[in-house]
């Protein structure tokens, strides 16, 4: 048993789990970034090689949770095209996760985080465009492999015009379900081993799986704007602890 238990401290074995059932409840409540809150924690507590499939296989869960759950909203022909394009992403992960350093991975999930909170998001809005669709499952299927938190580009891409509230938590939660699977895939082909991880894994899916019930129970019931503004504070500091926590581990600050 103890081969599956990841060398991290109780403490930080708790508050990962905490984070999974928050992030998650998050996410299918007010439909904002409880995966992007959710990599910015993980980044201080498991080493940057570890950090982008971990955070894939615990969100690969808590959308899978979420993708069932609101089913009989999705709208299949959609995904098919957006799961194309993830699909050759995935082909060409290899050469991709070749080229990164993981050292720098916590800075560039740092950077991300500010940009997603006070950057003005595209309005992209080629959900209902086979082809957007396709370029959509590509570009934010590779650019999840290098910062993991992607969901708000992909919900940017979906677009929510001309659509319900659960119709667009289904197509989101379904997206972003074959986005994360695929990018499991690419790194378990590349070596990752999940196996030594696999207690943590197995917990974060199943408190993801709670915040995901107790969250579609108060969809549309969270005063959205007011909570916003706050979780982009909450994220900024995440974000600028990660990167001032690798500036001083560089040998800038030796």
């Amino acid at each position: 048993m103890m081969e599956y238990l990841p060398d991290i401290s109780p403490v930080a074995f708790a508050i990962l789990l905490l984070c999974s059932l928050l992030g998650s409840l998050l996410s299918a409540s007010a439909g904002i970034g409880g995966g992007s809150f959710l990599i910015a924690v993980m980044a201080s507590l498991v080493p940057p090689a570890a950090l982008i499939p971990l955070h894939g296989l615990v969100q690969l869960g808590s959308n899978a949770s979420r993708a069932y759950l609101t089913r009989e909203h999705t709208q299949w022909r959609k995904i098919a095209f957006f799961a194309l394009g993830a699909l050759l992403a995935a082909t060409l992960a290899g050469l991709l996760l070749g080229m990164l350093d993981p050292h720098y991975i916590p800075p560039l999930v740092g950077v991300f985080i500010l940009w997603l909170s006070w950057g003005k998001m595209p309005d992209i809005g080629l959900g209902s465009h086979p082809v957007g669709l396709f370029f959509g499952g590509l570009l934010t299927t590779l650019g999840t492999m290098l910062v993991g938190a992607t969901g708000p580009l992909v919900a940017a891409w979906l677009g929510r015009s001309g659509i319900g509230r659960w119709q667009y938590t289904a197509n989101f939660s379904a997206s972003m379900t074959i986005q994360h699977t695929v990018k499991v895939l690419a790194f378990g082909l590349a070596g990752f081993v999940y196996r030594d991880w696999l207690v943590l894994l197995v917990l974060m899916i199943l408190c993801g799986y709670i915040g995901t019930r107790v969250g579609l129970r108060l969809l549309g019931k969270i005063p959205e704007h007011k909570f916003r503004i706050a979780f982009k504070w909450v994220l900024t500091l995440l974000a600028l602890r990660l990167i001032w926590q690798w500036l001083i581990t560089t040998s800038w600050f030796a």
